[in-house]
């Protein structure tokens, strides 16, 4: 399945996936941004992230994290 920066929840459950021992609570939204367009199916344009979308992925990928442990 292919997503957008407005599909967060889904961003974060890839990133949990790709990245099941990082506490989401630490990342710098630069590096974030860097990982989610790099994700394989990841496909929207990079410059279209902003603060509030970069937010709601590292609170999904947060609740998803929480989940797990």
């Amino acid at each position: 399945m292919k997503f957008g920066w407005t599909d967060a929840e889904d961003i974060g459950i890839a990133l949990s996936e790709k990245f099941p021992d990082q506490d989401p609570t630490y990342i710098r939204y630069t590096d974030l941004h860097k990982w989610v367009t790099e994700l394989e199916d990841f496909e929207d344009d990079p410059a279209k992230s902003n603060e509030a979308k970069l937010e709601a992925i590292q609170m999904a990928w947060l609740e998803e994290w929480n989940d797990q442990k």
